[in-house]
């Protein structure tokens, strides 16, 4: 498997539990756009089950003699009896001489605003041919949006909190800034990470592999981004993101009424690891 991003961890994972022996090639390391401690997560799970994960690995040539793949890599020579590609998408925009009629594409993405309007007036596009991210949500979005305003409308789509959820095992989702993207904003930032040992639904599930960070502007506490990676990450990261668009704090958001014995207490939890010592609390602590 030549990557290690979203399609890349998804499939490598399936093939593998479907009985496949998998090797992982990484051109740097895995999830190389978010915080590193989420890719070193599930790093350490793929390991777990067996897959190999071979980071800082570039594949120089592929050949195929009628029954096996051979890779040149900067790390030796490999063999595979199948290979996937899964390193990056591109639009296939190039046969529709975009260029003739004036609108403006990057490496065959189309240029959209806010209001997914190209660079040429009253011609909008929306999915994964344009310059957004590449979600099935987004799109979706993107498209009803567009519709609204080819017939006069002025709506928009504002992608400053959109959730991003990986189905690994476990999964990984995350909303806003990372600590890095934040400090490059130019943010005074102050994060905070909690082990899922210290989320009781984790417990029950027996399942304690995860954690969940938060990022906060130092001075107001002001939430900028959670990263998570647990079994239900996906399921507790809307929270995030309604919490990101209400411009919560950390400290309002410790000091919300979450249920017992939910994955979604950990960012609570979380929240509060900001101020207190969650391993001196007891259960439903408020």
């Amino acid at each position: 498997m030549i990557g290690a991003s979203v399609v890349a961890l998804e499939l490598a994972q399936a093939f593998a539990r479907l009985g496949s022996r998998v090797t992982l090639l990484a051109r740097s390391r895995v999830l190389s756009q978010e915080d590193p401690a989420v890719g070193e997560a599930v790093e350490a799970a793929f390991r777990r089950e067996g897959i190999e994960v071979l980071k800082q690995t570039q594949a120089s040539e592929v050949s195929h003699d009628g029954q096996l793949f051979t890779l040149q890599t900067n790390d030796g020579t490999l063999q595979a009896e199948q290979l996937l590609v899964a390193s990056g998408r591109t639009p296939n925009t190039e046969a529709l001489n975009l260029a003739n009629i004036g609108v403006e594409t990057a490496r065959g993405a189309i240029t959209v605003d806010e209001h997914q309007q190209t660079t040429v007036p009253g011609l909008y596009a929306a999915g994964d041919c344009t310059d957004q991210p590449q979600f099935v949500y987004v799109a979706a979005a993107g498209g009803s949006r567009a519709a609204v305003n080819m017939t006069g409308g002025a709506a928009t789509l504002d992608l400053s909190a959109m959730p991003v959820v990986i189905f690994t095992d476990p999964q990984v989702a995350t909303v806003g800034l990372t600590e890095a993207e934040a400090l490059e904003q130019g943010f005074d930032v102050e994060s905070r990470v909690l082990d899922l040992e210290y989320v009781p639904r984790a417990l029950v599930n027996f399942d304690t592999a995860g954690f969940i960070k938060m990022v906060a502007e130092q001075d107001t506490g002001r939430l900028l981004g959670v990263q998570a990676v647990a079994g239900e990450a996906g399921e507790l990261i809307q929270t995030a993101v309604m919490a990101l668009r209400a411009r919560m704090s950390v400290q309002e958001i410790g000091d919300e009424l979450f249920p017992y014995l939910t994955m979604v207490e950990g960012l609570k939890l979380c929240a509060q690891t900001f101020t207190k010592d969650v391993k001196q609390l007891s259960c439903c602590a408020g």
